[in-house]
């Protein structure tokens, strides 16, 4: 649910339209139906109450707007969904919290508890907290990423368009698409970015989030709010794009679309082949060169020689660290170094290909 459908013209958020949404929601629920909210609308309802007439550009006034918004969107859903006798969770994410192993098992057993219980989590970015360098930029892509967190049958992205055109709605004779069924179906698509003061997406990062979905194998339908419980109750509104039935390994996903390089690994020749063709690790012998400032754990890009970026991995080492290890076996750094440098640089395991 994005921001704009939030809120009102003077910027507060809007009940009633909070109200639709959950009266939409919750009838799902009630039919046995598990339901994850992500929901914008942190930072523009916490943009009256401190007399600022549009969303900040800076973090710092961003992130004193989401503090004081997101309590006041709880009290919302909170109210909303108590109507109907459904408990709220708020759950808080960042983008280390889906990329670091620990955290993302974590953040998925919260997820998975709750809907056990019979709450509906109700998930937005920690905009409070999180820093320029580890933020998911919409929450478009955070609901595709959540959706493949949680194995869900469908995403639903509502905003306040109705459907894709296949031109800007607003001319005359565009023409809502019913279907997407791949890329060749957006080729003649004109499309455009947010026209939203309060809100950070858009089309483009509708169409981008439905993308990471149908990658999951999870279809998406990108609709408005207004149509939110035709949508939900199966009726023929916005635009569906299809997915595959092959869903990929779960948080290689994450690590692939949430996660942002602290920096790069430059390979050889026989580097890219074996990560690349034969799924290895990455071990030490076949880096050439490290760039950018990481510590262990961080993601960082893997490059060919001919600058391609091939793929994106959990690193096992700091960037101190393994300029001193470059060209050398694991054997020979566990003999001089000790155990603890016998491990790969980049385990399989932790490997996106690009």
């Amino acid at each position: 649910m994005g921001s704009s459908s939030l809120t009102g013209g003077d910027g507060d958020l809007d009940d009633l339209a909070i109200g639709r949404l959950v009266d939409a929601l919750a009838g799902r629920w009630r039919d046995g139906a598990q339901v994850v909210l992500v929901s914008s609308g942190a930072i523009a309802a916490g943009l009256n109450p401190l007399a600022l007439p549009k969303r900040p550009r800076d973090l710092a006034t961003q992130q004193a707007a989401a503090a004081v918004g997101q309590g006041a969107l709880m009290a919302a859903y909170t109210t909303s969904f108590g109507r109907h006798g459904a408990r709220v969770g708020q759950v808080l994410l960042t983008e280390m919290d889906v990329t670091r192993r620990s955290h993302y098992v974590n953040a998925r057993r919260t997820l998975v508890r709750l809907l056990h219980l019979g709450v509906v989590p109700v998930v937005n970015e920690n905009d409070s907290v999180a820093t320029q360098e580890i933020r998911f930029g919409d929450n478009d892509r955070l609901a595709a990423l959540v959706a493949h967190l949680v194995k869900a049958d469908a995403l639903v992205l509502l905003s306040d368009v109705d459907a894709l055109y296949d031109g800007p709605p607003s001319h005359p004779g565009a023409r809502r698409i019913p279907v997407v069924r791949g890329e060749a179906d957006l080729a003649d698509v004109v499309i455009r970015g947010s026209g939203s003061k309060v809100g950070t997406g858009g089309m483009t990062t509708k169409i981008e989030a439905a993308r990471i979905a149908t990658g999951a194998g999870i279809p998406a339908l990108v609709t408005s709010a207004a149509l939110a419980a035709e949508a939900l109750g199966g009726e023929d509104v916005g635009t569906v794009f299809e997915a595959p039935e092959v869903r990929p390994r779960g948080r290689l996903l994450w690590l692939r679309h949430a996660s942002t390089a602290r920096g790069r690994l430059e390979l050889d020749a026989g580097a890219v082949d074996a990560v690349v063709s034969h799924r290895r690790s990455l071990l030490p012998a076949g880096i050439v060169g490290v760039s950018g400032s990481f510590d262990e754990g961080d993601a960082v890009d893997l490059v060919a020689p001919d600058g391609r970026v091939v793929g994106r991995g959990l690193v096992n080492y700091a960037s101190s660290e393994l300029p001193a290890m470059l060209g050398r076996s694991t054997h020979d750094l566990g003999d001089e170094l000790g155990e603890q440098y016998r491990r790969e640089v980049i385990h399989r395991d932790d490997l996106a290909l690009l």
